[in-house]
């Protein structure tokens, strides 16, 4: 088993977004689950902390750290990593995700419910890849649930999850979180332009689309010097 205090401040980090996720009213309770890659020293393999099952993130403390090989076999930790493991290591294993944050956000799961895929009611869906899609429903914790957002996340960073939440993942935590906040408001921005009786919200082109990620590719990096 591997050093717990070895990643004591990625935990630390971890702790502090999934208690994110509740004070933002993106789960209630244990609902969401958050994790990280990390690097084992000793070992040399990758290791992925994650939230423990049914354990509230106001109690967690630094010797409550959970760690799991990318096979799912136990390295750290005497308490049961969440239910939803096969997610987050079918993410590790197939994308260059470093962080997964899985939330129940009530506007976002309220869209999955309605609808095959978010509408492209804003630009900002350019970021996580393009239109975001919506995995059909599956069991929580299953295989046939990680294969079914596999699916969904082609060529995305967020998708959401039929009658059950949303999945973001990204290069870094507050990367992953940022994510699962945008697209919650941009679920609650369509829900609300869609109960406007007797009107429908305009939705953007492909077109427009693209060129919204063309733009977003280069935003926030500064300008070569001439």
């Amino acid at each position: 088993m591997t050093d717990p205090t070895e990643h004591g401040q990625a935990w630390e980090e971890l702790v502090a977004t999934a208690r994110r996720t509740v004070a933002d009213g993106l789960v209630v309770g244990t609902s969401g689950n958050v994790s990280v890659r990390v690097r084992d020293g000793d070992r040399g393999e990758e290791l992925i902390l994650v939230t423990p099952s049914a354990v509230p993130y106001d109690r967690l403390g630094p010797d409550d750290l959970v760690a799991v090989g990318l096979d799912g076999t136990p390295r750290a930790g005497t308490l049961a990593p969440t239910s939803e493991l096969p997610m987050h290591l079918a993410l590790y294993r197939n994308t260059t995700a470093r962080a997964v944050v899985h939330t129940h956000a009530v506007h976002a799961t309220a869209v999955s419910t309605l609808v095959p895929e978010l509408p492209p009611v804003h630009y900002m869906a350019a970021a996580l890849g393009g239109t975001v899609r919506v995995a059909p429903y599956a069991t929580y914790g299953t295989e046939e649930l990680a294969e079914n957002m596999l699916d969904a996340l082609t060529g995305r960073t967020a998708c959401l999850l039929q009658n059950h939440g949303t999945v973001t993942y990204g290069d870094s935590l507050s990367q992953a979180y940022d994510r699962t906040a945008q697209l919650e408001w941009m679920c609650r921005l369509w829900l609300t332009a869609h109960s406007v009786p007797g009107l429908r919200p305009s939705l953007l082109s492909e077109a427009q689309m693209a060129e919204a990620s063309q733009r977003l590719a280069g935003y926030g990096r500064t300008a070569p010097p001439r």
